[in-house]
């Protein structure tokens, strides 16, 4: 969608979506879950609740707006999550989120990197939850949609339970509602991001402490989940599961997810199926130009664990590269893929 919300008046607002729910949603991962990546997942499950890569305030405000925005109507539910710090600036983007169609905006209090942390903004914030309690304030002041707040248990040297619990406490006070808890502490210095998401230990049990303390609150737990039946395990106590780094490297785990999770009766889509669903929007995008191998990085852990995995994730690694490469690769990458694994439900 392109409509520039900055001149659009508001009788043209588009109406918001009911709520999303957040029994089961997505991850926003940094250069993973693009628009090509969510529309796969789309072809996946319908009832999971997806997340934009985080944007920053400057990059919405003063980059390229439809660049940073735009996405597929199929991608509902979709939350847009901002980086940021400036309660004006993010309001102003809480404003655009809406006026762009998304059914939710998120404010990241999570992130530990170098380049996040100089903005002041991601993990570093939860040193101070007035100020997060503060743009949650002005979000809410400049939006329908519900604004919620992804973070961590803890930052550095914080180990005390009340760390977290205060700054819950602070951030629910100026309204929020939904709080997706990602089980980890992040150490600003001496980790890189990719091991802050697997050093620190994870602690489950300082979550459902919360959600015991704040029952009236939404608390959706993020960080370590690697399958299904661990989401459910975890759906006992919390109202929520998000998964991350599972649900790109191994996609196929979402193919059960509206059956599995929100006890829809369907069957869930077979390996081949969903590559048939999501073959039109490969052909379109490239019939847009655009690269062959951004349309179709998110299906390299397809079939992973399978036989003819390597075959395919060869294929489209190997020929997706190459320039002119077209909707050929695809059927070459699914060719050395045995018939019982594209039709099996796994």
């Amino acid at each position: 969608m392109s409509l520039p919300p900055s001149s659009a008046p508001t009788s043209s607002l588009p109406p918001v979506h009911s709520l999303p729910g957040h029994r089961f949603s997505v991850a926003p991962m940094l250069d993973w879950t693009d628009r090509h990546c969510r529309a796969f997942h789309r072809c996946l499950t319908s009832r999971a609740l997806l997340y934009t890569e985080m944007v920053t305030t400057g990059a919405v405000l003063h980059g390229d707006r439809a660049r940073h925005l735009d996405f597929g109507a199929a991608e509902h539910p979709l939350a847009l999550q901002l980086g940021g710090s400036d309660p004006a600036a993010l309001a102003e983007c809480a404003a655009l989120a809406e006026h762009w169609g998304y059914d939710e905006v998120n404010l990241n209090c999570g992130c530990p990197s170098d380049r996040v942390q100089s903005g002041a903004f991601g993990a570093c914030l939860m040193a101070t939850p007035d100020v997060v309690a503060a743009c949650v304030a002005a979000m809410q002041e400049a939006t329908r949609l519900p604004v919620t707040v992804k973070h961590r248990i803890g930052i550095d040297d914080q180990e005390d339970y009340m760390d977290l619990r205060r700054f819950v406490e602070t951030v629910a006070g100026a309204g929020c509602r939904t709080f997706i808890v990602h089980a980890r502490k992040a150490w600003l210095k001496g980790l890189s991001p990719k091991e802050n998401r697997e050093i620190p230990p994870l602690r489950y049990e300082l979550v459902e402490q919360l959600k015991a303390e704040f029952p009236e609150l939404t608390i959706s737990l993020n960080g370590g989940v690697q399958t299904l039946a661990q989401a459910q395990e975890h759906l006992t106590w919390a109202d929520g599961v998000m998964v991350g780094r599972a649900a790109y490297q191994t996609p196929y785990l979402l193919a059960r997810v509206d059956q599995d999770i929100f006890g829809e009766d369907a069957s869930p889509p077979t390996r081949r199926e969903v590559l048939a669903r999501f073959r039109p929007y490969v052909v379109q995008g490239l019939a847009e130009g655009q690269s062959f191998h951004h349309l179709t990085k998110s299906t390299l852990g397809l079939f992973a664990g399978q036989h003819g995995a390597r075959h395919y994730k060869r294929t489209l690694s190997e020929l997706g590269h190459r320039a002119g490469a077209g909707i050929e690769v695809l059927d070459q990458a699914v060719a050395g893929v045995p018939d019982d694994v594209l039709d099996a439900l796994d």
